[in-house]
């Protein structure tokens, strides 16, 4: 019998072997097999009923097959067959309440030099009037702090009473004062009592880790105390990129780390018996994000803790890809009945941020209200809090076939389009539309072109030049799947055929040459039944079209779609599956984003899915193509163009954000693979750019530092200069490549 707290805090992993160390709140622990250590990542640990915990019992497995990451057996959500919310308690923001039993509260944060109170007020209010509920602030210091009284004041006179957040880091003095004014108090736990982080591996013992500890308390529960004195709520918030050395020894950069740094300040609010706060565990990385919080939940279950969740993104960019990213990252969630408050991060002005957020808050609110799902499934397969991708089997060759198949499909995941019959007319347009190179007017596939297209209707037998720019496709190993009713009246050499399952069940699809390669279209919650059909034409798929029609008032995407590769992987069926949405007409490009972000990302951040077909009449065709290689991207999938982490700036920043950015991306977009953080500050210190190559970060003012990985290589760059010296930078470690020249 070992002792170790019930969130299992100290417990740690090297090479499938765990350890433990002391801690506070102990619960006793008794090994399922074998004595003092589990040497198999298999062991499972089982874990007494805690006085302060929901469960009677808990125990603990490898997170997958062979992962050294030991996590709960234990649900993160409450139903893993619909959209429930989870039942969290109400946590007062000022005159906004926060928790199950109110709407999803959105916010956002100010950019402005806090010290300049005229203008920060007038930004508050014009957020105000966007329809925010809460707004945060940052506060790094004495001068801020005191600004944060005539902001307060300034905005009561003016009849604005929306909640005011203060955004701490490295300064419990300063949190100290703020507290006295403002509604919320938000504190990274990775640097608010530990030094930044120097990204070194420290080695504690059991006495040397509790005295860490009991400083932290030391200087965490003079704020805790003055909150509860004057009413204020806390967001206890941990950053993925600034976590201290102390938990990044023990835990690494992980999500386990993420959720143990916090724990340890909650563990405090809870011996001084404060309960009015909130977590969040942001990252820029929108997988490692979801895994966080997912875990934080789990363990919550544990402990029968019920806090609310602020879910967001950090730095997750701006247009486009920071309103994808944030739909997979806090869509996923919101989907699973998690979260309470939601930001949106940006680099843009802070009032365009409550737009996205809006949407994405009334997507989670439907999908709960609704209880969207499908009937009740065991689930096996599915891994909650890892990330392991289930690629389906990638088209083979077959004998005697006279055109190759392999490359309709991409192993890192592909993109399938819709092509109308007027497109054809004009195949070179066609051809630049899809992405591909053009060589004397000849089509070749690139790093970024779709890979196979849908053609609902066939050009007629006789209309030789459609036919050869479809053959000119299908020459360079690009799919074109038409329906069968269209290859049975007008056949198309090479064509994948589209099916469904009546057409397989009557054995329409038997008309067909022998040999034919088949696409099956389904929906994903048919009866099990339904779907035996798949094994006896197995030899001959190339791919399921995960297509659940959009608009079904119960319907969830989501969970079909976990519901069918529950059943194909029980079946032993590897079929790569497309996931399709059909969206309605005039549909808000900002809702489609959301939303399949939100429905396909929820899916891919699970491993689950090769890739995705997006339908939506009356949208731009490159539109849709941009946006289905970006929620691969935003799913750590196929890297098709240069990624950012870029912050939303605050009033830390040091320079103008959004017009660096936009000059760093016009010169520095064409570099596939390769990773650039765009930093206004490094208060979260380096880590915050952990997913990035190289970083360009506010130094001082008119100065660049700039990064290769967490490491600074140059400082106090001016300006003027700092770009092209990126670029040398990029150079000089060799991932630079000069633009493609248009022909």
């Amino acid at each position: 019998m070992a002792t170790v707290p019930a969130s299992f805090p100290h417990l740690k992993s090297f090479d499938g072997r765990s350890s433990l160390t002391k801690a506070v709140d102990f619960t006793k622990v008794s090994f399922a097999r074998g004595p003092q250590r589990i040497r198999k990542p298999s062991t499972h640990l089982s874990v007494a009923r805690n006085p302060n915990s929901g469960s009677d019992t808990v125990e603990l497995e490898p997170a997958s097959d062979g992962s050294p990451l030991l996590v709960p057996r234990q649900k993160y959500c409450e139903s893993i067959h619909k959209t429930v919310r989870r039942k969290t308690r109400t946590v007062m923001v000022g005159n906004v309440a926060l928790g199950s039993d109110h709407p999803i509260r959105i916010q956002t944060m100010t950019t402005s030099d806090t010290k300049d109170v005229a203008k920060t007020v007038e930004e508050v209010m014009r957020i105000a009037d966007k329809g925010a509920d809460i707004v945060r602030i940052t506060v790094q210091g004495r001068k801020e702090a005191d600004a944060c009284f005539e902001i307060k004041n300034s905005l009561v006179q003016k009849n604005y009473n929306i909640p005011l957040v203060a955004d701490i880091h490295f300064a419990p003095a300063v949190a100290l004062r703020v507290a006295e004014c403002f509604d919320k108090i938000r504190v990274n736990p990775g640097n608010f009592a530990d030094r930044r982080a120097q990204f070194e591996k420290l080695e504690y013992t059991e006495e040397d880790y509790q005295k860490e500890l009991e400083h932290i308390e030391k200087v965490f529960t003079p704020l805790v105390e003055k909150c509860k004195q004057y009413g204020r709520a806390m967001r206890i918030g941990t950053n993925h990129g600034s976590l201290s050395d102390r938990i990044m020894s023990y835990y690494g950069d992980s999500p386990r780390g993420m959720v143990e740094s916090a724990f340890e300040f909650a563990r405090i609010c809870r011996k001084l018996d404060f309960h009015n706060f909130v977590f969040s565990m942001k990252a820029s990385n929108p997988v490692v994000m979801v895994q966080a919080y997912r875990l934080l939940v789990a363990e919550m279950y544990v402990q029968g803790w019920d806090y609310p969740l602020h879910l967001g993104v950090t730095e997750a960019g701006e247009g486009e890809d920071g309103r994808m990213k944030s739909a997979i990252g806090i869509g996923t969630l919101l989907m699973d009945g998690l979260g309470d408050t939601i930001r949106v991060s940006l680099t843009e002005p802070p009032e365009e941020e409550i737009d996205p957020c809006r949407r994405l808050a009334n997507l989670g609110t439907i999908a709960a209200s609704h209880q969207i799902g499908v009937t009740p499934f065991e689930e096996k397969n599915r891994h909650y809090f890892d990330f392991q991708r289930r690629s389906g089997q990638l088209p083979l060759q077959k004998e005697g076939e006279e055109v190759d198949y392999r490359g309709v499909l991409h192993r890192d995941g592909s993109v399938l389009m819709s092509v109308s019959l007027d497109k054809l007319k004009a195949p070179e347009l066609l051809y630049r539309s899809l992405a591909a190179k053009l060589v004397v007017g000849m089509p070749f596939k690139d790093l970024a072109t779709v890979d196979s297209i849908l053609l609902k209707e066939l050009p007629p037998v006789d209309d030789a030049d459609a036919r050869l720019a479809l053959k000119r496709l299908v020459d360079i190993s690009m799919g074109i799947v038409t329906p069968l009713s269209e290859q049975l009246t007008k056949p198309l050499p090479h064509a994948i055929v589209l099916v469904n399952l009546k057409e397989l069940s009557s054995g329409a699809h038997k008309l067909l040459p022998e040999g034919t390669r088949l696409a099956i279209t389904l929906r994903g919650d048919e009866a099990h039944e339904e779907l035996e059909i798949l094994k006896s034409v197995a030899d001959n798929v190339i791919m399921v079209l995960h297509n659940l029609p959009y608009g079904g008032e119960r319907d969830s995407r989501v969970h079909a779609g976990r519901r069918l590769f529950e059943y194909l992987e029980e079946n032993g069926l590897n079929f790569p599956v497309i996931h399709h949405l059909e969206f309605p007409e005039k549909m808000h490009w900002d809702d489609l984003v959301i939303t399949a972000g939100s429905n396909v990302g929820a899916l891919l951040v699970d491993g689950l899915g090769d890739g995705l077909l997006l339908e939506a009449p009356g949208q731009d065709f490159e539109f849709l193509r941009d946006t289905s290689f970006n929620l691969l991207q935003g799913c750590r999938m196929r890297n098709t163009k240069t990624e950012y982490v870029s912050c939303p700036s605050c009033g830390r920043t040091l320079f103008d954000l959004q017009e660096i950015s936009a000059q760093i991306r016009e010169k520095t977009s064409h570099l596939p693979g390769v990773s650039i953080a765009i930093m206004g500050c490094i208060v979260n210190g380096p880590g915050e750019m952990a997913d990035a190559d190289f970083g360009y970060v506010g130094g001082a003012p008119g100065k660049i530092d700039l990064y290769v990985g967490k490491t600074v290589v140059q400082r106090g760059i001016e300006m003027e200069t700092a770009t092209d010296a990126l670029i040398q930078l990029i150079k000089d470690h060799g991932r630079w490549v000069d633009p493609p020249v248009e022909e």
